[in-house]
């Protein structure tokens, strides 16, 4: 579980960061140039991806949470689930800075790298070499898995070298980010509602990311500075189940999205983010989740007045 500071931004404006490229093959490209190019697909309005939420949040239907260290509230306010909708993919790359320096890597059968995504297959043998070396470059792994300092990662890999040297940037689906977060973040034994709260507020905190990337290369890293990301080693599946059922729901206040932050207890949480006025203790929401409360009702105790909207396609 995460118990660092993590970034002081609650709530991003929407129209502040009105368009999320989906076209990420083409996002970055070799350092020696100064260009960036241009997606190829077409950029998509968060507007359009977000259901239209509830105009406030509902009281409780006569459910208060019992006292506890981490929430003595007299009322609880409870933002309505929205309702099932076509699933929504969006990409998000991740750098994993928790892999720094690259010492070993091993890839699986399947596993494609390409220098510049367009040469020949580059062997793992070499490709080391280059990643150890001061080679300029862009090498782009697809296709299988890769063991990086024996860390396995899906999807698609770019190794880039930059100012601070190689490093690898993991680009997957956002759910299956949000999936290996949750394992990363909770245990997966805990309750499943609580699982569930933290599934939206991760999806949640990295789709702020997405509309704020921290850098040309990525959208956020994987160390507790962001939320922690641990590929497939984090999965399960019960952080998947949680994933799945709260597919595409994120937090959204007065026209932004939630930068939800959260730590693991609620004394770290109020020193952390206390002067930010929201922020989730996980420990605090395994117990809730204990004493019956649903995830939309764990989200509403630590993130009051917020909604609950889901990412889905525009219908156009």
């Amino acid at each position: 579980m995460a118990s660092l500071v993590r970034a002081a931004v609650v709530v991003v404006p929407i129209l502040m960061v009105a368009a999320i490229s989906l076209g990420s093959s083409q996002m970055i490209s070799d350092s020696s140039q100064d260009t960036q190019p241009a997606a190829e697909q077409a950029t998509k309005s968060l507007l359009e991806l977000l259901e239209e939420p509830q105009a406030e949040a509902t009281p409780t239907r006569g459910k208060t949470p019992p006292p506890s260290a981490d929430a003595r509230v007299s009322a609880l306010m409870v933002p309505d689930v929205p309702p099932q909708g076509e699933s929504v993919n969006l990409p998000i790359r991740v750098a994993l800075m928790s892999r720094l320096p690259i010492n070993s890597l091993q890839t699986s059968p399947g596993m494609v790298c390409r220098v510049n995504n367009t040469g020949p297959r580059i062997k793992d043998q070499a490709l080391l070499a280059m990643l150890q070396g001061e080679r300029r470059g862009f090498v782009r792994c697809k296709g299988g898995t890769i063991l990086i300092n024996q860390v396995p990662y899906r999807h698609n890999i770019d190794f880039l070298l930059r100012d601070q040297g190689w490093m690898a940037v993991n680009e997957l689906d956002l759910e299956q980010y949000v999936a290996s977060v949750v394992g990363a973040e909770m245990p997966s034994g805990w309750n499943l509602e609580a699982l569930k709260a933290q599934a939206v507020a991760a999806r949640s905190y990295a789709l702020a990311h997405l509309a704020r990337p921290a850098s040309r290369d990525f959208h956020l890293g994987d160390t507790t500075r962001w939320q922690v990301y641990g590929g497939d080693r984090s999965r399960s599946q019960r952080s998947r189940d949680a994933t799945a059922s709260t597919r595409g729901i994120v937090l959204i206040y007065k026209g932004g999205i939630v930068e939800s932050l959260y730590a693991a207890t609620s004394s770290i949480s109020a020193e952390a983010h206390g002067h930010l006025g929201a922020s989730m203790s996980q420990q605090g929401a395994q117990q809730l989740a204990q004493n019956g409360l649903q995830f939309n009702e764990i989200l509403g105790n630590y993130y009051r007045g917020a909604s609950l909207a889901r990412l889905q396609h525009d219908g156009g």
